[in-house]
């Protein structure tokens, strides 16, 4: 009786120390596989990107580009269509011719032919002034509705009242022509018809927002609008990834940056060519705290934080495109 308890006692002395071995091979067996070895720090490319948009509301009326061409600088990638403003330069034009006519005509002295030129300029002004009331109300209801900005608005209204000017100062200079014009009144004309000139370059410089050119070299990464659809002051209408500015950006908590700093120069390794390529660390910035916070033991006294690391290929590395993921070795 007393070797049977003795052996059943040898049994569990001997199944506990299996226990204990076989769970001190398993830990030994896990720290060998993944107690030295640290996740890899990953990260991807990432280049700047140029959107292309309007100043003004607009509609496009040809897009010349496709997702995915290259463009360089001067290649000519959208043409909008705006009425409003072809409109405008029209009065713009006619004031101008009106404004000069005038300021002549006071340099000549009066005849009853210049009379009767200065009614017909008192004319196309207030025409001026109907098609500027026009766009002003076209506009308007845009605005009411939603679709054009307070931006466009303001300037149809201050369109108006420019045209608005325009007939008073018409309505002035036939006065002025009845009544002979003084060395004054030869100024002010003058000074009028500086400023009509200047009005219509400045409608002539809206028209050319209608072409839009390309400014920098890249890809056409994406398509915002297209072909017959309105866009607003503002709004990118096509976005170009400058492949010749890219970086690789990582996100890496503080206690494993290992001395990483800008001018610092390390290896990334991509696994879709499976290529090491040199770069250089220039740009680093902490996030913040309640995105990337992290709290170590108590008795340690710290916090850890994560950082936006960004590293810029030493040689150039057409394959490395945005978006692809690199680490690093």
């Amino acid at each position: 009786m007393k070797d049977k308890i003795q052996a059943e006692h040898l049994n569990v002395i001997l199944a506990i120390v299996s226990f204990i071995l076989i769970v001190t091979g398993i830990s030994f067996i896990g720290y060998l596989m993944f107690g030295t070895k640290e996740t890899a720090i990953e990260g991807q490319m990432d280049c700047r990107e140029y959107r292309v948009s309007g100043k003004f509301d607009a509609r496009i009326k040809r897009l010349l580009v496709s997702e995915g061409d290259y463009v360089h600088v001067g290649d000519t990638l959208v043409v909008l269509s705006m009425p409003e403003v072809v409109a405008q330069e029209q009065a713009a034009k006619a004031t101008g011719e009106a404004a000069q006519a005038i300021n002549e005509m006071t340099d000549n002295g009066s005849r009853v032919e210049q009379i009767r030129t200065a009614a017909n300029l008192v004319s196309q002004a207030k025409a001026a002034l109907t098609i500027a009331e026009k766009t002003l109300n076209r506009v308007q209801r845009l605005y009411d509705e939603g679709v054009a900005t307070a931006q466009k608005r303001d300037e149809a209204q201050a369109a108006r009242d420019a045209a608005a000017a325009q007939v008073s100062a018409a309505q002035s200079q036939y006065e002025m022509v009845n009544n002979g014009a003084r060395v004054e009144e030869k100024k002010a004309t003058a000074a009028q018809a500086k400023a009509a000139e200047h009005g219509t370059d400045v409608v002539r410089s809206m028209l050319r927002e209608t072409v839009q050119v390309a400014t920098v070299e890249g890809e056409v990464q994406k398509i915002n609008a297209h072909e017959g659809e309105l866009v607003s002051s503002g709004s990118p209408i096509l976005t170009i990834s400058m492949l010749g500015d890219k970086w690789a950006t990582f996100f890496i908590r503080e206690d494993r940056l290992h001395g990483l700093k800008p001018g610092k120069r390390i290896t990334v390794h991509s696994e879709a060519y499976d290529r090491d390529y040199p770069m250089e660390v220039y740009y680093m910035k902490v996030q913040p705290s309640y995105a990337t916070w992290k709290s170590t033991k108590p008795d340690k006294g710290i916090d850890l934080h994560t950082f936006e690391v960004r590293a810029r290929p030493l040689k150039p590395a057409k394959e490395l495109r945005p978006g692809i993921s690199v680490t690093i070795k």
